[in-house]
């Protein structure tokens, strides 16, 4: 039986909300899995969803550029070690150099576009600074015809690319905030992968109020809920966080246009980031001196 640390209950409460009993025992019959636990307890207790993981990796930026025409935008995120290098002047101008680059080059191709002299930028910026820093990713996003690409970056840690038939850049904006805020799953419910709606089906159906329901009834229990997952997951059916009243759809729709599709960064996300205990740290450290 693999043993449950304290980390792992205070993640998995900070992620549901639950008690930390319930969740030492989710994560013991779970073999300290978190997500097969958070699975686990969605199935058994109703849970509607959960936090997705806080930890990450790295710090750093995201910046993206798009063309005066809205014709095509990139996205690049990179990463130093530190929140406090990630607002350095000097940080800030090398980011700003490689978004450049990878404009100029409309290539996600970090190998390539890095290679020569920029990398011997990035070298030097980490001997000044003494952080490791990287370019972790790129996107190159064209629009379609007759249509645009938007941006929005807040906070230099978050950005977004939308894709919009129609509308205007101002529209294609507010839309780009609007993921960047709610950070849906997908564009359309139509783009929802067939897996994940397999996976909700089931956690549905293991749900306590399912159980001993004629077929017919359960299955069109199962089908209103997946129509209400699809409204909260996808940014088309999302209330507009600029004015609930009235969907992301209808409001480019006003604006003579409608959504295709968006791409969302957020740094550091899906990489876990080692916590340091600096004060044991420096305890240790002076315990050898």
């Amino acid at each position: 039986m693999a043993a449950i640390s304290a980390s792992q209950v205070k993640e998995l409460r900070e992620r549901t909300g639950l008690g930390m009993m319930e969740c030492k025992k989710a994560l013991t019959e779970a073999g300290g899995d978190i997500d097969v636990a958070i699975e686990n307890l969605r199935k058994s207790s109703g849970l509607k969803a959960a936090k997705k993981a806080g930890r990450t990796a790295a710090e750093g930026t995201v910046v993206t550029r798009v063309a005066e025409d809205g014709s095509y935008g990139v996205m690049v995120e990179i990463n130093s070690e530190t929140d406090f290098v990630a607002r350095d002047d000097n940080f800030k101008a090398f980011a700003d150099k490689i978004a450049d680059a990878f404009f100029a080059a409309k290539s996600e191709d970090v190998a390539a576009v890095m290679a020569g002299d920029l990398e011997t930028a990035r070298e030097q910026l980490v001997q000044k600074i003494g952080e490791n820093i990287g370019v972790r990713r790129c996107v190159v996003v064209n629009a379609v015809e007759g249509g645009l690409v938007g941006e929005y970056v807040h906070g230099g840690r978050i950005g977004v690319l939308t894709v919009l038939t129609g509308g205007n850049a101002e529209v294609a904006k507010d839309i780009a905030m609007h993921v960047a805020a709610i950070n849906p799953a997908v564009a359309r419910p139509e783009d929802m992968p067939q897996e994940q709606l397999d996976q909700e089906k089931d956690i549905i159906l293991a749900q306590p109020d399912m159980a001993g329901k004629p077929a017919e009834i359960a299955e069109k229990m199962v089908q209103g809920r997946l129509k209400k997952y699809l409204a909260e997951n996808s940014l088309t059916e999302q209330p507009f966080v600029k004015d609930p009243n009235q969907s992301v759809a209808q409001f480019a729709k006003a604006a003579g246009g409608e959504v295709v599709g968006f791409t969302r960064f957020e740094v550091g996300e899906g990489i876990e980031k080692e916590e340091v205990d600096f004060a044991k740290e420096v305890m240790e450290q002076a315990k050898r001196s």
